[in-house]
């Protein structure tokens, strides 16, 4: 047997032991920023449960890369950049989180834990991207919201909600900041709009 039929496997097993491929990067993970929370509003606690859905969303934003739209009809993401989680439970846990700073609802919880509840709030994430008007980016939030009465299986009601907040700059933190601001709105809006539209169970 030749020396060279040796020689091949030794030389194999010592590039794979010194490997000259550069290592895969590790992407950067975002939690969504939240303004301080407030002191609870002074009034009455809400006489029913009610229960967070993660809302639907289409298969672009379904996932935990931060979406971002150059140009119409063209969406990409964010190189290196994540969510902690995947865009609809990110944005469902901070609606969630909006309720408990309310201090109205007392008994809260999210689909995760298929509770009980009189009231189901969920509907559909159309938007939660940055968009570029102009060559400014811009972060766009748009969540067509369903509130639902669980006993019976009926729709109390719907509302579109959108929100667009100008990003102070282009670089992934401040655009994560600027999400972070137009969640803030966004929620403030759909909880107030919440508890005007479930009538006692």
């Amino acid at each position: 047997m030749s020396r060279a039929r040796f020689a091949l496997p030794l030389f194999l097993a010592a590039l794979a032991g010194c490997s000259i491929l550069p290592k895969a990067e590790q992407p950067s993970v975002y939690t969504l920023p939240a303004a301080p929370g407030g002191r609870p509003m002074a009034t009455a606690p809400m006489p029913w449960a009610l229960r967070i859905a993660t809302p639907n969303a289409p298969r672009s934003i379904d996932n935990s890369r931060i979406a971002v739209v150059p140009s119409s009809n063209t969406i990409t993401v964010y190189a290196g950049a994540r969510w902690n989680d995947s865009a609809p439970h990110v944005f469902r846990d901070r609606l969630a989180d909006a309720f408990r700073d309310s201090g109205r609802v007392q008994a809260l919880s999210t689909d995760d834990s298929n509770l009980a509840a009189d009231y189901e709030l969920g509907g559909n994430l159309a938007d939660f991207q940055t968009d570029y008007a102009d060559g400014k980016p811009e972060v766009v939030i748009r969540f067509d919201a369903m509130l639902a009465n669980s006993r019976r299986h009926q729709i109390v009601a719907s509302q579109r909600f959108e929100v667009r907040e100008p990003v102070d700059g282009k670089e992934v933190p401040q655009v994560v900041q600027a999400f972070g601001r137009a969640m803030d709105k966004l929620s403030r809006d759909v909880v107030s709009w919440t508890y005007n539209a479930a009538p006692k169970p």
